[in-house]
């Protein structure tokens, strides 16, 4: 592995990605990370102040160099204007080409990690995206590249000290219960398990699994998921020798005392997860994606093309999101 330089790919260059990345460049230049943006060089002009702020380069290794004085860029441009805050169908195929270009740069190795910005998916399905969504294209990007551990793609969130795993994600609430089986409950487990140890150093990692009924079903009064799914994953998770507890209520998991008895709890639907992450730290919460051969991180937001080109987007999410994978990856890098 080389020096810890990442690939941020731009996103939605309408949204306010370019707007966080030259912030987080202001705030990190000088803090001994380094990220390379795949992107449009006109577009990331306009949003860090003019073209004097920006360099294209033609390796992460001399954006290294560069970083602390210019923001490094490998220029793959776009074939019409932005205009901030309006999204186009005409910017799909760069923006899809500079996911792939960044997965390409770290599954080589010449990079250490990936930072996505926020994508709109729906100018990306209208120009025949097939994919949900970021987690689920990285996942066919990178089938076949040799990794260790289990495999994902498990999406976990971070907020402070909590880290709040998947089961299910992105399907209607009415479809949660028929989602889960014990099989999907273990098998997101064993991979937040092997990336806490991994990517976070915990040598003895704690589960807690959320129950997905209240008060966790409530002997079977309130719901049959805990006894017949939940309760049997938690069991087979032990067996695995992983320390495991649960199904926990939902509702007495996340405030401070609960968390400290944990290190990540698996959630079984979206929302029971995205909730108390963002009222936890709602403008610094990142998403990491577990169980693939890369590192990948991204903000917890979308493109906000209401504000996109008017100064006004916040950058916490990006940096965090790039000091944590500048972070996991020097741990790989120590394996």
């Amino acid at each position: 592995m080389k020096a810890a330089t990442l690939a941020l790919s731009l996103g939605d260059p309408a949204g306010i990605g370019p707007e966080i990345t030259a912030k987080a460049w202001r705030a990190l230049k000088d803090s001994g990370i380094a990220f390379l943006v795949v992107g449009d060089f006109d577009a990331m002009a306009a949003a860090s102040g003019g073209a004097a702020n920006v360099r294209r380069v033609g390796s992460p290794d001399e954006a290294a160099r560069v970083f602390s004085e210019v923001i490094p860029i490998l220029d793959l441009p776009l074939q019409s204007g932005v205009v901030a805050g309006q999204p186009s169908v005409s910017y799909a195929p760069a923006v899809i080409r500079w996911i792939e270009t960044a997965v390409g740069l770290a599954l080589s190795g010449e990079v250490a990690g990936v930072v996505t910005a926020p994508i709109a998916k729906a100018p990306l399905y209208e120009a025949g995206f097939e994919f949900p969504g970021h987690t689920e294209f990285l996942e066919a990007l990178t089938l076949g590249a040799q990794q260790e551990g289990p495999r994902g793609p498990v999406m976990m969130l971070t907020a402070g000290d909590l880290r709040a795993a998947l089961v299910t994600v992105h399907i209607p609430l009415s479809e949660v219960s028929a989602a889960l089986t014990i099989e999907k409950i273990v098998s997101a487990s064993v991979v937040t398990a092997t990336a806490l140890k991994r990517d976070f150093g915990i040598e003895r990692p704690r589960i807690a699994l959320a129950g997905l009924n209240p008060h966790a079903g409530e002997h079977g009064k309130i719901g049959r998921e805990e006894a017949a799914i939940i309760s049997p994953a938690c069991r087979a998770l032990n067996d695995l020798g992983i320390d495991c507890k649960g199904p926990q209520p939902a509702d007495t998991l996340f405030h401070p005392e609960a968390r400290a008895k944990y290190d990540a709890v698996v959630c079984m639907y979206h929302d029971q997860a995205l909730i108390p992450v963002k009222m936890l730290d709602f403008w610094g919460g990142v998403n990491v994606t577990l169980g693939l051969p890369i590192v990948r991180t991204s903000p917890d937001h979308g493109v906000a093309f209401d504000i996109a080109g008017r100064g006004l987007a916040r950058a916490d999410s990006m940096i965090a999101a790039i000091r944590l994978a500048a972070g996991i990856a020097a741990r790989r890098a120590k394996l």
